[in-house]
């Protein structure tokens, strides 16, 4: 039985916890909070969306003494929304519990509105690192009298930073205490934190199971960066979603799409760090009620977000961490809904794919992107329903006899309507999707990490291809083995299929397997290298360069910049002879010993007497571009 009411805790807290209509116990709440009733220190590693909050929260409203009036809980978390959501869920649950007071300390509020919560006693602080660690400079929190600690997602604490933070904060903390930290990974920084901050912790690991894991759809189109906006556009006019989430890297970006998408007619709001609390919970508030379409976020604002109804996730950018991948997909597919996740990527990112899939243990496929036709007709098919479906109103009578009027003048309805349509469709506002240039393939060259040196031959490459994935010995082609690394050939159809299957390791050890250019033919090379190395007066072939002329001696019996056979002395420095320009060297040196040249040629004349870069009077083609003549001085 994983049922609460066998947990031996307060009625009130039991009736608050019915309240929420929890039933059963998620694992991480069966196994952490029989543990933490006990007081003692623990390390909960679970992913997210697995119950955690209630875990850690029951545990603390069973043991805070309500009647004292000093800080008793202190619940740290990553980002303000984390935080918020978490002090929701403990109000909620201590509604039938007097006196619990709950206050969240986060940036981005103004800091006196937060001073006033505090005086007023509160027993639990739910607070983010650096705004608890402002309250403390302050004077305006205590902790002398914290028993229970919580660090919830303490790995993106420490992703984000907070490792300082961290240690001032739990090196404040010197009453005795219970520490429990959340998370979803156990780095080597958490285990330095718990190591030093935690008494002989016990460890409870948690793995999502399968019929928790959301039922999300994932797919990837490879795209340039100009019509990623064209893209999405198109998906959703084609499939008419209601609630979309588009996620960047950065604020710039977020700001940048946001804009694109207003201006294509969308209802579309922004959400990321630079915002004040205030705006984030109106912008939270208008996309739940269903008010905007889009919500356009980056990864760190959109940390603790809690929303069931999103349709799609798109990726505008690859995620810099696959963690992020995990967290953004996540927003949809909830609540034992399907959802869907696309990720838009340039050709040169298409490489990252292989570590996403290796780290969430999924398959993600390629997509094809809607036409441009087919949207066009689906959009002109949903206005002229939605026309058919709009009831009679107030102004049905002037539309009546404005109808009658054109009728009249025999004005054709059918162009009536098109007009009509054309106007509803803001028409225009697409733009062409264009193709790269060249012949397309159905066949893709494999990039494979394994070579001779592994001890393999082309049949137990194949063999190894062949027992991973469906391809046949047929469908494996042009297999071109090198010392460390190999080449070859497979329909494109089954290229994500491969590299999904070689996201773990091989033979004990990691093998980079990717989708590879296409060989070129050796007349192609011979193509692109000629006219890539001319002078700045323009590109010639290989054999015609004139800017630094080459004997038709060998190679060796040259110099790298074709410099005469004379010896050094009897070479010119740096002022150009008269002679041919192929029998004088760029940058030739004087007649002159070495020891009667000064490095720039100055003459013995007075300084009075000759300017700073004075020239001779001789014809530009007589005088060097970056050295005077011999005859400067009059």
């Amino acid at each position: 039985m994983n049922k609460f009411n066998t947990l031996n805790i307060e009625n009130d807290i039991l009736k608050g916890i019915e309240k929420k209509q929890y039933e059963e116990m998620t694992e991480v709440q069966e196994n952490v909070i029989p543990i933490a009733l006990q007081g003692v220190d623990l390390i909960a590693q679970a992913p997210t969306g697995t119950g955690k909050t209630a875990a850690f929260a029951i545990p603390i409203l069973q043991n805070i003494d309500a009647d004292l009036n000093k800080v008793q809980a202190l619940i740290l978390s990553p980002t303000r929304e984390l935080a918020v959501q978490i002090t929701k869920e403990i109000q909620e649950m201590s509604f039938f519990k007097d006196n619990i007071r709950v206050v969240t300390v986060y940036g981005g509020e103004y800091i006196e509105k937060q001073i006033t919560a505090l005086r007023r006693k509160p027993q639990i602080v739910v607070a983010t690192p650096g705004r608890l660690m402002d309250h403390m400079r302050r004077g305006t929190i205590s902790l002398n009298d914290v028993s229970l600690l919580v660090l919830d997602e303490a790995d993106e604490m420490l992703n984000m930073g907070f490792r300082e933070d961290l240690d001032v904060i739990l090196k404040d903390i010197t009453h005795e205490h219970q520490t429990m930290l959340f998370s979803a990974t156990i780095s080597k920084e958490i285990e330095k934190i718990a190591n030093t901050y935690l008494n002989n912790p016990q460890i409870v690991r948690v793995k999502r199971k399968e019929e928790d894991t959301p039922a999300i759809t994932q797919k990837y189109i490879e795209v340039k960066s100009r019509d990623k906006i064209e893209v999405i556009s198109r998906i959703i006019d084609i499939d008419d979603y209601k609630l979309i989430m588009v996620f960047c890297n950065t604020k710039r970006a977020v700001d940048e799409v946001t804009s694109s998408l207003l201006a294509r007619g969308f209802m579309v709001e922004a959400l990321h760090g630079d915002m004040k609390q205030m705006q984030r919970d109106r912008v939270m508030n208008r996309f739940r009620s269903g008010n905007l379409d889009i919500l356009v976020a980056s990864d760190v604002a959109a940390r603790g977000l809690d929303v069931d109804d999103v349709d799609v996730v798109f990726n505008y950018d690859v995620p810099t961490d696959e963690e992020y991948y995990v967290h953004r997909i996540g927003r949809t597919g909830r609540a034992k809904r399907t959802g869907l996740a696309i990720t838009l990527l340039t050709k040169q990112e298409k490489y990252r794919l292989r570590g996403i899939m290796a780290y969430s243990n999924s398959v993600i496929t390629a997509m094809d992107i809607p036409s441009l036709d087919k949207v066009m007709k689906v959009r002109v098919e949903r206005v002229l329903k939605q026309a058919l479906e709009a009831k009679n109103n107030k102004y049905q009578e002037i539309i009546d006899k404005t109808l009658v009027k054109m009728a009249e003048d025999n004005i054709d309805p059918s162009q009536l309507i098109t007009g009509l349509v054309m106007l509803q469709l803001n028409v225009g506002s697409e733009e062409e999707i264009r193709e790269d240039s060249g012949r397309k393939s159905n066949t893709s060259r494999i990039f494979f990490g394994m070579g001779r040196k592994d001890n393999i031959k082309v049949f137990d490459l194949a063999e190894m291809i062949i027992s991973r994935t469906s391809l046949t010995n047929a469908d494996i082609n042009k297999i071109d083995l090198h010392e460390n690394f190999s080449f070859f050939e497979i329909p494109s159809k089954f290229v994500d299929e491969l590299v999904f299957a070689f996201a773990g390791n091989v033979n004990g050890r990691r093998v980079i397997v990717e989708e590879a250019k296409a060989k070129r033919s050796d007349d192609s090379r011979d193509r692109s290298r000629s006219g890539s190395r001319g002078d700045s007066r323009g590109s010639s072939s290989r054999g015609e360069r004139s800017s630094r002329p080459r004997s038709d001696a060998p190679r060796g019996e040259r110099s790298s910049r074709s410099r005469s056979d004379a010896p050094r002395g009897d070479r010119p420095s740096r002022s150009r002879s008269d002679a041919p320009r192929s029998e004088r060297s760029s940058r030739s040196r004087s007649d002159a010993p070495r020891s009667e040249r000064s490095s720039r040629s100055r003459s013995d004349a007075p300084r009075s007497e000759r300017s700073s870069r004075s020239r001779s009077d001789s014809p530009r083609k007589e005088r060097s571009s970056r050295s005077r003549s011999d005859n400067r001085y009059e």
